[in-house]
């Protein structure tokens, strides 16, 4: 793996070693570094905390902590494909973004379907009457794309040196999921009021401190030991997908990224995900559906890569598993490279979360 990204090499063992795995302890800087120790990097807590610190600051990192998993917190979230004409293409992509509901905005390369866009709601009915907002303040038709069916959302951008695995993605980092609480999952489909707190408090990220959990239950008028066991069985029942540095993957140099789409004989969608899940280098995959005679693809494969041949060279690696299964022709698969960022602001979980929530 290379990278042109300029840090030291502390900073890449940081980087590659909790992109998931950090400890929900009273103190967690500590055994975080201890265990980073084990594994041959000389750090203390301090400098730990440090250099997560200095890696924010310089944009190196997204944020710091949890990574909440919005499709388990309530409401419903989509992708959602139309086609901009060139001559009105700004004027279109102004009314989609002025909608709060949508969350992301990507053109990309398509002869046809050139605005993709993420629409995040609390009422799962709320899809329906923002597309149909949108089409008669565009004239354009929209094709909605949900999740059918999630085989893999793991993107994780490791840099060359400590703790890198070897180029084995498998092998690398630091996992200190069995430090604190030993809590079990809840069967309850809602959330508390106080639930709702932690979620919405640390949904951006943990104080950098060397008590970011303690932080937390100050500033939600909780005790400390609720937060860990609380944060701990979210983690366990898939309300946190994972703990740790969240990088900028622009900032690593990951700057090429090929969603591909494939369409999949229907009867192969169960064999193929895990397979193509399998891979690496997939950070996000999806069954999705088709639409008939405009979009014939229901399998969505996202990769990423340092350079355009890095990634050519694995969207390759992408077809010849898939030509594992079935017969692939040049009629059965597209990439849709990103060509600009049109909106970016993220899912907002307040409503989302404020529609799951029991009453008080």
């Amino acid at each position: 793996m290379t990278t042109d990204v300029d840090l030291t090499e502390r900073e890449r063992a940081v980087v590659n070693a909790f992109q998931g795995g950090f400890p929900v302890t009273a103190r967690p800087f500590e055994p975080a570094a201890a265990a980073m120790r084990d594994r041959g990097v000389d750090i203390t807590a301090d400098e730990l905390l440090e250099t997560i610190s200095e890696l924010d600051e310089r944009g190196v990192l997204s944020r710091f902590g949890p990574l909440v998993n919005a499709q388990e917190i309530g409401g419903a979230a989509t992708l959602v494909a139309m086609h901009a004409p060139e001559e009105r293409f700004d004027e279109i992509v102004e009314q989609v973004n002025a909608h709060r509901e949508v969350a992301h905005n990507y053109e990309r390369e398509h002869p046809h379907l050139n605005v993709w866009f993420v629409v995040s709601v609390a009422d799962e009915d709320r899809v329906d009457e923002v597309l149909g907002e949108i089409e008669d303040e565009t004239g354009q038709e929209t094709y909605n794309l949900p999740k059918q069916q999630e085989f893999r959302v793991e993107a994780k951008f490791y840099v060359d040196g400590p703790l890198d695995g070897d180029g084995d993605p498998e092998r690398a980092g630091v996992d200190c999921t069995d430090l604190g609480p030993d809590v079990a999952p809840a069967d309850s489909e809602t959330l508390s009021p106080a639930e709702r707190d932690l979620l919405l408090e640390i949904q951006a990220g943990l104080p950098l401190t060397e008590t970011p959990y303690a932080d937390v239950a100050d500033a939600i008028g909780q005790e400390l030991e609720w937060v860990l066991e609380t944060i701990k069985r979210f983690e366990r029942e898939g309300k946190i997908r994972r703990i740790g540095v969240v990088p900028n993957h622009y900032a690593l140099g990951y700057a090429e990224n090929g969603m591909t789409v494939w369409s999949v004989p229907d009867d192969r969608v169960e064999e193929v995900g895990p397979e193509i899940a399998a891979l690496p280098f997939v950070t996000h995959c999806y069954e999705r559906p088709r639409h008939e005679g405009v979009w014939p693809y229901n399998f969505f494969a996202m990769t990423h890569g340092r350079s355009e041949a890095e990634s050519q060279q694995r969207i390759e690696q992408v077809r010849e598993r898939m030509d594992n299964y079935w017969d692939v022709t040049a009629d059965d698969w597209d990439t849709l490279h990103s060509t600009q960022i049109l909106k970016k602001t993220g899912i907002r979980l307040d409503e989302r979360a404020d529609a799951n929530t029991e009453a008080e």
